[in-house]
């Protein structure tokens, strides 16, 4: 969309439809339109036509003389009316002549009474409405005021006053009639109109006690009704005695080696031009100089080692002199501790005492800690302050102390505090390298405290027995490690010292979990040989291992069963035979930390009468050799099936006989002897047998046999 004035572009409108004339004026007049596109077709709006009212028209300076007679009373007026449309509005006048203007007045008139020679020149007036920015000037109007010639002088009686003393200023009056008035001022720079002091039939004006503020430039001015005449000015220069000067060192600092340059500076608030100053040494007169122009003078001294004591300086302009105080600069101040020591205990209370030998009062001094400011203090009547505190851990550093009295801060040397802290309780924390600890794993015991001075001394415990120590020179924690054996469960502490006094950490607690040996599986049955029916007892066992512990049984590896063992023995599973429990078995045994089989066990259930399963071991017959099912009579021992590792020194030997004779079988203590026509099969388990199941092994009867 575009915007347009006078049948020209005036903008062009992007995001918006609206277009503001702020302040609007007279230029603003014309006809606007504006154009657009509406369905790809360009589309102008109606024309509205903007005429701007003038709120009123530039003013016209007027006066009621241009040409005015010195003395005479003259009138600037500045015209213009407001617009019709705006009657309730008001307006606001100044006068201006080159860089000088009245104040914002709702009056149009600026009156001179009297008017004065230096009231000629340019001048225009300023119009503008109240609270708005709409502001008009007028034509410039000259002023020329024409010269009378009459009389009026002043005089000052005394010529030259002192501060203190009467002034008295005389007008006087030549040429003009009676009666008259006189009118004092005193010229006011800086502001638009001069202080008018009295006015009266008098033609003295006194002042009582003069004060320096009382010097300037006067002027009076007569008055008969038709004359206004205008004075001379006279000025008044009061003659001020010197105040108490004060004696300084320049530039301030330290300074204590000799030929240091300094300069001795002498200086007065208050007192007339020209003042002479004088520089002493302990009584003795270094320097005596005058200035003009300032109210200060310095000296400057190389020092030596005879310049160290008093100095003083006196000032005096012919009114008096007057004296500084005695002043000598501070010596290098002294900074102590008490109690005396080097070090302290956390909640000490420490006092820093800050001392100088010589030195003039006031003296301010300020201690500091690692150069920050502790505190400021002034002394006025003796050489030596201090500054007590309790002491916390974060007090140990560098103490100085300065001392300055006007000539300098002077430093103390550094003394250095250590501050002790006992340990606070110390923590122990266990490191295993895994969630659970295992027999074999590093565990690494770290104890530290929060707080304590260095050097600490480390030990770590376990159940009150010393395990080892470490020392931290620096601070911090220190670490033990620990190759973990089964009998490393249990409670731990450890304990910190650094000489004021043993802290002990909390008990911490420890369990070493035992991975699972290869468990051994055992089957039990009532025979040497199993048949359909009977019922087979398998049990599992690890011979070490944390609980709790899962066993799993397995035939022909499938899943027969599970248990847990919390006691740390194994468990059993009794099985009522049929042949399809023929087969080979095995068991596992997990408690989290990886599971671990048992050797297969092999065995044959039989339909009919016994066989025995040679296939365990290598050595024995032919299994077709090895079975008499014919054999009237015989011994065994209970069979025992297991997977005992021999090289383990592990052996489970049979804890039943029995004898079979004419097919009965009975249980003996004791074996019956054989007879010479007897025969048997004998099951055995030896300790270190290359076999951990039990074989049948022939017996010849007509052979000794044991």
């Amino acid at each position: 969309m575009t915007l347009y004035k006078n049948g020209k572009v005036l903008q062009v409108l992007d995001k918006t439809s609206d277009f503001h004339i702020y302040q609007a004026s007279m230029k603003d007049n014309g006809d606007y339109h504006c154009s657009g596109f509406k369905d790809t077709h360009l589309v102008s709006s109606n024309k509205i036509k903007i005429v701007v009212q003038e709120l009123f028209p530039s003013p016209v300076l007027k006066a009621s003389s241009t040409q005015p007679t010195e003395g005479n009373t003259v009138t600037l007026t500045c015209e213009t009316q407001l617009s019709l449309q705006r009657p309730e509005s008001q307006l606001l006048f100044r006068f201006v002549k080159t860089s000088m203007w009245s104040e914002w007045k709702i009056s149009p008139e600026f009156q001179f009474s009297p008017i004065r020679r230096e009231n000629s020149g340019s001048y225009w007036c300023e119009a503008r409405r109240l609270n708005s920015l709409v502001q008009k000037q007028s034509q410039e109007l000259q002023i020329q005021v024409q010269e009378i010639v009459r009389d009026v002088r002043i005089h000052s009686h005394p010529e030259f006053v002192f501060e203190g003393q009467e002034l008295v200023l005389i007008c006087s009056v030549n040429g003009v009639p009676r009666p008259i008035t006189v009118s004092w001022y005193k010229k006011q720079p800086s502001l638009w109109k001069d202080r008018e002091l009295q006015t009266s039939s008098k033609t003295e004006f006194k002042v009582p006690v003069v004060q320096s503020s009382d010097a300037g430039e006067y002027y009076c001015i007569a008055r008969n009704g038709r004359f206004s005449l205008e004075s001379n000015l006279v000025i008044i220069s009061v003659k001020v005695p010197v105040s108490q000067p004060v004696l300084t060192l320049r530039p301030p600092g330290t300074w204590t080696l000799v030929r240091d340059k300094i300069s001795l500076q002498c200086e007065v608030q208050r007192g007339s031009l020209p003042i002479w100053y004088q520089f002493f040494h302990e009584d003795v007169l270094l320097m005596k100089t005058k200035s003009t122009s300032e109210r200060k003078m310095s000296h400057r001294l190389s020092l030596t080692e005879n310049h160290f004591g008093k100095y003083y300086c006196t000032a005096d302009n012919g009114l008096g002199p007057q004296r500084s105080e005695a002043v000598m600069p501070v010596s290098q101040p002294v900074l102590t501790l008490s109690p005396p020591g080097t070090w302290t205990l956390v909640g000490n209370e420490v006092r820093l005492q800050c001392e100088v030998q010589r030195g003039s009062s006031p003296i301010w001094y300020q201690f500091f800690h690692e150069d920050v400011l502790l505190t400021r203090i002034e002394a006025t009547s003796w050489r030596t302050r201090s500054y007590s505190f309790s002491v916390t851990a974060e007090h140990s550093g560098n103490y100085y102390c300065t001392a300055d009295n006007g000539f300098g801060p002077q430093s103390s040397e550094t003394i250095n505090l250590s501050v002790i802290v006992p340990v606070s309780r110390p923590v122990l924390t266990l490191r295993p390298p895994r969630d659970q600890a295992v027999v074999g794993d590093v565990v690494e015991l770290h104890c530290e405290v929060q707080r304590g001075s260095p050097p600490i001394l480390y030990q770590f415990y376990h159940e009150d027995v010393t395990l080892g120590s470490s020392s931290s020179a620096s601070g911090g924690g220190a670490s033990f490690n620990l190759i973990l054996k089964t009998e490393h469960s249990g409670n731990y502490f450890c304990e910190a010292n650094n000489g004021q006094g043993v802290q002990r950490s909390y008990t911490v607690s420890l369990s070493v979990r035992v991975p699972v040996s290869r468990p051994v599986l055992t089957l039990r049955t009532a025979r040497a040989q199993v048949v359909v029916g009977d019922i087979l007892e398998l049990r599992c066992e690890a011979q070490r291992g944390s609980t709790p512990i899962l066993y799993w049984f397995y035939h022909n590896n499938i899943t027969l069963e599970t248990s847990t063992s919390h006691s740390g023995q194994g468990v059993s599973l009794n099985l009522s035979l049929t042949a399809d429990h023929s087969g080979t078995y095995s068991c596992e045994a997990d408690n989290g930390l990886g599971p671990q089989r048992s050797e297969a066990v092999t065995l044959s259930v039989m339909g009919g009468k016994p066989t025995v399963d040679s296939s365990r071991n290598p050595s024995a017959p032919d299994p077709q050799e090895s079975t008499y099912h014919n054999v009237p009579g015989w011994i065994e021992l209970q069979p025992v099936y297991s997977n005992v590792n021999p090289n383990r020194g592990e052996v489970v030997y049979s804890e039943v006989w029995s004898v079979k004779k004419e097919n009965k079988l009975t249980a003996a203590s004791e074996p019956e002897p054989f007879k010479n026509t007897d025969s048997c099969v004998i099951y055995s388990q030896v300790k270190g047998a290359s076999t951990t199941a039990s074989k049948p092994q022939f017996l010849d009867p007509l052979t000794p046999h044991r």
